[in-house]
């Protein structure tokens, strides 16, 4: 039996069900990535038999349960072996179109669609040719914003503040976009929003306010299903990117400032998911791919307080920006800093 799903815009069809996303009520007419999940087939051993031709390692993020992960390539790029420091590991063809994993030792199907959700999809969206942002996004009036920050910059927890004032969220942490006449649409992903035990305290009173994502891991989701918080299942254009500061002790923390597009590209440039795989010629593509991204939408940095109390304070502040560009007669200016306030 077949399991039928839509993420980042993708059709996918599972040989097992993939915890965390929603079954498409209809097998769709085409699919572009097939998931073998049961069983390594035949194509994998033969693809882990042909020579390896590059090696790129990741080292592990200063953060808790951020394993070691490296992508090794056979045969000049005919295959791709994703392996993670506990011993989950994916394999993918050059076109991305099918997919093989397993779980490390002692670790469950859960865990492994963790890592399908999230940094797996990742590397297929970057071999199909998209530039994905390491961000946030959430649908404000029909139009999206990207929160982008690199790992534990607070995206997924600002973008979880604004869910639960009702905008709905379309992804956490990788931003997929499709360039349509001038425009920028959003992709949307899949509906939960990961969080640290501290976010999932502040935001709802307990660490135990929301589910774990899997047993023995430290994260929580709020999910997108209506109870709470939204999803936003339809893409979105892009109207502002917020790119997370460090977090200050000042006290007019925090605050939203607009930023020229040239400064907004230098640090996006950064904050592109996975780019540390990108060559020479793939990062001059990228470069003019984000440079009219940032010549297109509103750019703003957001300098967030190390006050976690005043975290609804900077959700009211990038919620109003939003509303000023999305529908300025209805909302008038205001200050972007909490001296205003």
């Amino acid at each position: 039996m077949s399991n039928n799903y839509r993420i980042y815009g993708l059709a996918l069809r599972s040989d097992l069900a993939i915890p965390g996303l929603c079954a498409l009520p209809q097998v769709p007419p085409a699919t572009d990535l097939h998931l073998e999940l049961a069983a390594q087939p035949t194509w994998v051993k033969y693809a882990l038999g042909l020579p390896i031709t590059a090696v790129r390692s990741r080292p592990a993020l200063l953060l808790p349960g951020d394993p070691a992960f490296s992508v090794t390539e056979f045969a000049s790029g005919q295959y791709f072996l994703l392996t993670y420091g506990d011993g989950t590991r994916f394999v993918t063809d050059h076109a991305c179109a099918c997919l093989w994993g397993e779980p490390g030792p002692g670790l469950s199907h859960e865990d492994l669609c963790v890592y399908l959700l999230g940094p797996v999809m990742g590397f297929i969206l970057r071999k199909r040719g998209f530039s994905p942002l390491h961000a946030s996004a959430v649908s404000i009036r029909g139009d999206a914003i990207a929160l982008v920050g690199e790992a534990g910059a607070g995206k997924s927890t600002t973008a979880a503040a604004l869910a639960l004032r009702g905008w709905p969220v379309l992804c956490e942490d990788v931003c997929a976009f499709d360039e349509c006449g001038g425009k920028f649409l959003v992709r949307p992903a899949y509906p939960r929003v990961s969080l640290w035990p501290d976010s999932t305290e502040f935001l709802f009173s307990s660490q135990e306010a929301l589910p774990l994502i899997v047993q023995g891991w430290e994260k929580r989701f709020l999910p997108l299903d209506g109870t709470r918080a939204y999803f936003a299942g339809r893409a979105a254009p892009l109207s502002a990117i917020f790119l997370l500061a460090a977090r200050s002790t000042d006290k007019s923390a925090p605050y939203v400032e607009p930023i020229s597009a040239r400064v907004a590209l230098l640090q996006l440039v950064q904050d592109t998911y996975m780019n540390w795989l990108l060559n020479s010629h793939q990062r001059a593509l990228e470069f003019d791919v984000l440079t009219r991204l940032v010549t297109s939408v509103g750019c703003f940095r957001v300098t967030p307080s190390s006050d976690p109390a005043r975290l609804p304070l900077l959700a009211d502040l990038i919620e109003a920006q939003t509303l000023r560009m999305v529908a300025p007669d209805q909302y008038p200016a205001i200050g972007l800093s909490a001296r205003n306030v």
